[in-house]
């Protein structure tokens, strides 16, 4: 799946794009005026004004600085403002999506929207037990995979939108054959999200996709709370903060998280010291095995361990991970203990927009006792 990483500057521009010249309303990151809301998440923002919203994607993948995906949402009925290219105008509710990635579907469902879903990319990799039937009975189609999309089974779905994330960039061949289709495609930049808040916050692009605003606010709002709670909680009821070491090699080079990623964020506030916080990069960090296992000796835990399920997969890597301190005390928890029969890991699914309970869950690893009876639920013990 997929891995937050950061791009840590961009250009934020608020549109004003109307006919008829009325006023905006601006909802958009970073505002805190009394007439404006303030978002999280630094990589979309909403503009809404008399005759549509205009929703902006900032650098919807990596590597970029400076681009922006300029839409209009223009409801079912009105006219397109005048401004707007054919190819931007979205008309909303959206009634039928092709999703590509899992989050994409968490969010939908948690609308109460999932039979808009018509296509997906992975079926077997959905862990919601109601999207996966509709896969297996045919309902919602497997579409394929960037270069490798149907693009005869995507014209006989007529999609009103696809949902594309940005591994790739909008020169890749086969969206410009989608494009060409007539079919619009939007880049979804969740995932480089450095804020577990503002990934979540994704929500509110979809509220407004569905015309469902009001509902969308109010998960995000209950979302947020929540965090805001824990964090505050383990805040006030720890003073220790326990080394975290994350990953696994692949072959002799170890993948480092950065300490401005998404998960470092969700670590420092369940009130753990990440072995890399004092690290920055827009991307994930390659180490070589041998100067991991050196600062591996100084973590009290070892967390999102790959796909392992035991210790014997872990010493499969190499022998030398048997001798770090954390692998012998036991301390080792992977983030797959919600994972379908087919290999779909809900962690990559609705933890995008359960990042309070992703929270509760490393700080209860982190603080044994700190929540009384308290039942993992992404994380399970690697034994």
């Amino acid at each position: 799946m997929k891995r937050s990483v950061f791009n840590a500057l961009f250009i934020l521009l608020f549109l004003t794009v109307s006919c008829g010249g009325g006023k905006d309303k601006k909802i958009t990151a970073g505002s805190d005026s009394d007439d404006e809301q303030v978002f999280r998440a630094e990589r979309f923002s909403l503009v809404k004004n008399d005759s549509c919203t205009i929703l902006t994607i900032y650098d919807p993948w990596q590597g970029t600085e400076g681009i922006r995906h300029i839409y209009y949402l223009v409801e079912k009925g009105n006219k397109s403002p005048c401004a707007a290219t054919p190819e931007s105008v979205i008309y909303i509710p959206v009634e039928r999506i092709i999703c590509m990635s899992t989050t994409h579907l968490a969010m939908i469902a948690a609308l109460g929207k999932e039979d808009a879903i018509t296509g997906f990319s992975g079926g077997e990799y959905v862990f919601n037990k109601y999207i996966y039937e509709k896969v297996r009975e045919g309902l919602i189609s497997d579409v394929g995979y960037e270069a490798g999309l149907n693009s005869e089974l995507i014209i006989k779905i007529a999609p009103d939108l696809i949902m594309m994330y940005g591994i790739g960039n909008e020169s890749a061949g086969y969206i410009g054959k989608i494009k060409e289709l007539g079919i619009k495609v939007m880049f979804n930049a969740d995932y480089l999200e450095t804020d577990p808040l503002g990934k979540a916050e994704w929500i509110k692009l979809f509220g407004a996709l569905f015309c469902m605003e009001a509902k969308a606010d109010s998960i995000f709002t209950s979302v947020s709370d929540s965090y805001d709670r824990v964090k505050e909680f383990v805040k006030s009821n720890t003073d220790n903060k326990p080394g975290v070491l994350m990953g696994l090699p692949f072959r002799d080079t170890w993948f480092i998280s950065p300490g401005n990623s998404y998960i470092s964020k969700l670590i420092s506030d369940a009130g753990g010291n990440y072995l890399w916080q004092d690290t920055r990069s827009n991307v994930s960090m390659p180490y070589n095995l041998e100067n991991v296992y050196i600062e591996a000796l100084k973590a009290d835990f070892w967390l999102n361990i790959g796909s392992v399920s035991s210790k014997k997969e872990i010493s499969s890597f190499d022998l030398r991970l048997e001798n770090i301190p954390c692998f012998s005390n036991g301390n080792l928890y992977n983030n797959n203990k919600r994972v379908s029969s087919s290999g779909g890991n809900d962690y990559w699914e609705s933890g995008a927009l359960n990042p309070h309970l992703i929270l509760q869950d490393i700080a209860s690893i982190l603080h044994p006792g700190l929540f009384d009876d308290y039942e993992l639920i992404y994380y399970r013990k690697i034994e």
